[in-house]
């Protein structure tokens, strides 16, 4: 969708690592596994489509797995999916470490201590723990089987209208699956993705530079 100079994005890497915390994503993985759902989207080669899997959480464990043979490079990747990616091996070895992980779980529960005003409040603190599968779940399940689709993209990709405002404009997947360079993920007048004003004007404050797909906002 866009591009951005090494500057941001080491700006923006240490910002993932801060705003993911206990559930940090290697960015490369990540992107090769993103990249791949595209390319064998809701095939038997998609690393997370519900359509292969029974529950929500046998395709969680499965693209957990695949994830984990990408971090440690046990799977030899085609070059078109990892092309540009970015890595920063330091930050990626931070946020992958289990100290890491449990650094940012304590910090999250002391929080709640300080500022939690009712008991219930606690029972939020798993999803914070794992926001990051949490999101993915919610994502590539609802995403490729609640909803309605305005384009055939020979996949099973929905748009999942009545949750999407949780998910800032990721659950409008068969937009996504039409166009993925598309930094606007709504098609239609009643579709409006929150983060698209947000990349207009990261845009025009020349933080990013729109790819040539997209060079007219």
């Amino acid at each position: 969708m866009f591009y951005m100079n090494k500057l941001w994005e080491k700006i923006f890497y240490i910002f993932c690592y801060i705003m993911q915390g206990s559930s940090y994503l290697t960015p490369r993985a990540y992107g090769i596994m993103h990249r791949m759902h595209h390319t064998y989207s809701d095939t038997k080669k998609d690393p997370h489509s519900p359509h292969n899997h029974t529950n929500v959480f046998t395709m969680m464990w499965h693209t957990r797995l695949l994830y984990n043979d990408l971090v440690d490079n046990k799977i030899e990747s085609e070059e078109r999916f990892t092309k540009g990616l970015p890595e920063w091996k330091a930050i990626d070895n931070l946020g992958e470490s289990t100290f890491s992980r449990i650094g940012w779980g304590v910090f999250y529960v002391l929080f709640y201590v300080a500022f939690a005003t009712h008991w219930w409040m606690f029972l939020l603190l798993p999803i914070h723990f794992l926001m990051g599968a949490v999101h993915g779940a919610i994502v590539n399940w609802f995403g490729h089987k609640v909803g309605y689709s305005n384009f055939d993209n020979n996949d099973k990709s929905k748009n999942t209208l009545v949750i999407d405002f949780l998910m800032l404009g990721e659950l409008f997947q068969n937009n996504h699956h039409k166009n993925y360079q598309k930094p606007n993920f709504g098609a239609r007048w009643f579709e409006v993705d929150p983060v698209y004003p947000i990349i207009k004007l990261l845009a025009m404050m020349k933080v990013i530079r729109l790819s040539s797909a997209n060079n007219k906002l």
